[in-house]
């Protein structure tokens, strides 16, 4: 018998978080065995394309088309949902979903486009089903009315895992406990930023100013790109940060550029880096927290937003705040729109953060090791293509299917 045909529209060949987030489904579809995948690769932004050469992904690049001959049986298409159109026979929208309180009105429409949604956290799947938009004409209320389902996305436990190691070049690097952040360096004034890089910064050096052996900051970041103007644009951001704080203050280091799944497991698990810090506005997922949390040291982390599905209270120090609306400076076209809010954390609470994690490094410790277990369980790829699975069989409608021929035994006398 042959199989269904999924066709997956996604931006798998490119170096960003729904690029990673494309490769892990794709390979998850391939993973059943019970479908002819191919893909048609989607540009992401400004982000580069070659991901797949560059890390000799020959199975991926091997399934890619440049359009489609027959209508598929099953369409995907992960991208921001005012862009779903349905194609297939069966059409699913997968998205990482929104970072605040309100998602905009044309993705509505583009989710009821589809017959399935995948989003990738409680967070997403229930802003993506509270948001209502009343039409100015007829009063008619827009909301979301198809079925929506948690999709996380799943670790592959063979590229990130807990392992001693010095292998990534922190030499420059003098203190012996650092916290690091891992994320881009987004739009918008400082401690308005998305990921709140900014905030993060300011807040560490008001809480470790003028002290003794303060721990150091390692920031994995950048804002639009690679390039070395990117970098020094990064860096004067963080000097005019220092700028503005008086006193004796820590250090503060740039790693700048994408690096490989390989050399991000070496940062997390170098003995100098000895916590995760991460006080963000908002996630859709947060894969780089769940991703640290596999190799299990202690996390700081805002108390809001998708991280909290993997993040338990009681193994992760997460950090209380309010909500608020979003400044201007961060609001983006058809995403982030005006009048949402999202997550400002507290000053005090933040602080206290930041010296606990310090202070009570083998306590948090050894809650970061039942962390990392429970998550290697419950948020591996493995336990990911389980959910996929399941989803499939519980949505996907009886659809026409060549099925053998077979010649029926009539049991005919013999001739003589």
């Amino acid at each position: 018998m042959s199989k269904l045909t999924l066709a997956v529209s996604c931006p798998i060949d490119t170096y960003s978080g729904y690029g990673a987030r494309s490769r892990d489904l794709v390979k998850g579809f391939i993973a059943l065995d019970e479908y002819e995948v191919k893909i048609i690769p989607q540009r992401w932004g400004n982000t580069r394309f070659g991901y797949l050469d560059d890390h000799n992904e020959h199975d991926l690049k091997s399934r890619i088309i440049n359009k489609l001959e027959n209508k598929p049986d099953i369409w995907v298409q992960v991208t921001v949902p005012n862009e779903f159109q349905p194609v297939g026979k069966f059409n699913i929208g997968v998205t990482a979903g929104i970072e605040t309180t309100v998602c905009p009105q044309p993705w509505i429409q583009g989710l009821n486009r589809m017959d399935l949604i995948l989003t990738s956290s409680e967070h997403s799947k229930k802003v993506l089903k509270d948001t209502q938009w009343t039409a100015k004409d007829n009063n008619q209320v827009l909301k979301l009315e198809k079925p929506i389902e948690v999709l996380f996305e799943g670790i592959d436990l063979k590229k990130y895992f807990n392992k001693p190691t010095t292998n990534f070049n922190l030499e420059s690097v003098k203190e012996n406990f650092c916290f690091l952040f891992v994320g881009h360096w987004l739009q918008g004034e400082i401690g308005h930023d998305r990921k709140n890089v900014g905030y993060m910064i300011k807040s560490f050096l008001h809480t470790f100013k003028n002290k003794p052996n303060p721990p150091a900051l390692i920031l994995k970041t950048q804002s639009a790109s690679s390039s070395i103007i990117d970098r020094e644009s990064t860096l004067e951001k963080i000097n005019e940060i220092r700028k503005t704080v008086r006193g004796t203050l820590p250090s503060i280091y740039l790693i700048h550029g994408e690096i490989s799944d390989e050399e991000m497991n070496d940062l997390y698990n170098h003995p100098k880096v000895k916590s995760m810090v991460c006080l963000t506005k908002g996630e859709g997922f947060g894969r780089p927290l769940l991703e640290f949390s596999i190799v299990r040291k202690p996390i700081l982390a805002s108390a809001w937003s998708g991280q909290v599905d993997f993040l338990d209270h009681t193994k992760a120090y997460l950090v209380g705040g309010k909500l608020d609306k979003v400044h201007p400076s961060a609001l983006v076209k058809d995403i982030i729109i005006e009048g949402s809010q999202w997550f400002f954390p507290d000053d005090e609470l933040v602080a206290k953060g930041y010296k606990s994690i310090v202070k009570d490094y083998k306590g948090l410790l050894t809650k970061a090791k039942k962390l990392g277990y429970q998550n290697s369980q419950n948020f591996s790829f493995e336990a990911m293509v389980k959910t996929i699975k399941k989803y499939l069989d519980n949505y996907l409608p009886d659809l026409p299917k060549q099925v053998p021929l077979e010649i029926p035994n009539l049991d005919l006398p013999k001739l003589k």
